[in-house]
């Protein structure tokens, strides 16, 4: 199946000169969700996995789904103040300023597997201080992974010392 049949372009979203990838057609499908987890398992491989950790809020997505089959705990990493119990924080650079990830202290243990999820990956700002924080915890991660891929953004270098793997690159 070719997923990319799935991913409608809106031109100046979300502001004027941005063709933004939107992932809705592909998560109204059934069939294109079970293929998407499909090679998302084909990539991971028979890596043992503790956990999965998404990012908010679209990582979340298949980030649930990766966990069921991977036989893994899930573990959000949101914004500030989403969380109810002890969190670790991490700041991160913004194009235009600063913003912050936070995960429960609880929520993995030392030397545990972790794959970290989110959809797109585009700049790799987001997805740098998701591993930032993973890595304090103590954890591995075994790899990145994303539906879509922004090559053009450059974000895989941000990540260069984890494995990355997208199904779907523009």
């Amino acid at each position: 199946m070719d997923l990319n049949k799935y991913i409608r372009e809106i031109p100046n979203f979300p502001k004027e000169g941005i063709k933004y990838k939107d992932i809705t057609p592909l998560l109204r499908s059934p069939e294109a969700i079970k293929e998407s987890v499909a090679q998302f398992l084909e990539l991971i491989g028979d890596e043992k996995i503790d956990k999965v950790v998404g990012i908010e809020s679209r990582g979340f997505l298949f980030g649930m789904l990766l966990a069921e089959k991977l036989n893994a705990g899930f573990v959000p990493i949101r914004k500030p103040g989403k969380l109810p119990a002890e969190t670790y924080s991490e700041v991160y650079e913004l194009e235009y300023g600063k913003d912050t990830l936070e995960i429960h202290c609880d929520a993995i243990q030392k030397g545990e597997r972790i794959i970290l999820h989110d959809d797109v990956l585009a700049t790799g700002g987001t997805a740098r201080a998701a591993c930032d924080l993973v890595k304090k915890m103590g954890a591995e991660i075994v790899q990145c992974n994303f539906l879509v891929e922004l090559t053009f953004l450059n974000g895989r270098k941000k990540l260069n010392s984890y494995p990355v793997k997208s199904l779907l690159k523009y």
